[in-house]
């Protein structure tokens, strides 16, 4: 297996139209994001979704829900319900990333995106759609994890003695 560094990652994308969820960010009926947002997300081809698929699989993270048992120092967690958007954005903000970070959303072996993080605050509800998702993000440093349960429940782990796999 090819081992890519995060920069690497961003070179191996593929256009908005091919990307199957493209629909959630530029169509009327979903979600419509301006031009400058859109062209900010980058839609890894699927031979780099799947690498980091079996990146995310191999390292345990999920061997336990929501994280494997002692993986991360602190694990924190909020419930989306119909009227606290806000909150969920406040509290995503408050997961202390650097705005800037680029940020990997992972929803199936071969879907996957490369975001800048304050996007992904911005348009939370467009990247995830509980009930049908399962969604794991993780950044750059591999030293925390988000993931958004289908339940509407999201999880942030995080760890200062990380050593990648």
């Amino acid at each position: 297996m090819k081992i890519y560094d995060f920069n690497e990652l961003a070179s191996n994308t593929m256009p908005m139209e091919d990307f199957e969820l493209n629909w959630r960010f530029d169509d009327e009926k979903y979600d419509k994001l301006p031009e400058k947002d859109l062209r900010l997300i980058k839609p890894l081809n699927p031979v780099v979704s799947k690498f980091l698929w079996d990146y995310i699989s191999k390292s345990g993270l999920h061997s336990d829900i929501p994280f494997k048992k002692d993986y991360f120092e602190t694990i924190e967690q909020i419930t989306i319900t119909a009227d606290n958007k806000k909150d969920v954005k406040n509290w995503l903000y408050q997961c202390d990333l650097p705005l800037d970070n680029q940020v990997c959303l992972s929803w199936l072996p071969t879907t996957a995106i490369m975001i800048p993080w304050k996007l992904f605050i911005q348009y939370f509800d467009s990247f995830y759609y509980s009930v049908s998702d399962d969604l794991t993000i993780v950044d750059e440093s591999l030293s925390c994890a988000l993931f958004f349960h289908h339940s509407g429940e999201i999880y942030f782990g995080r760890t200062t003695n990380f050593t990648p796999i």
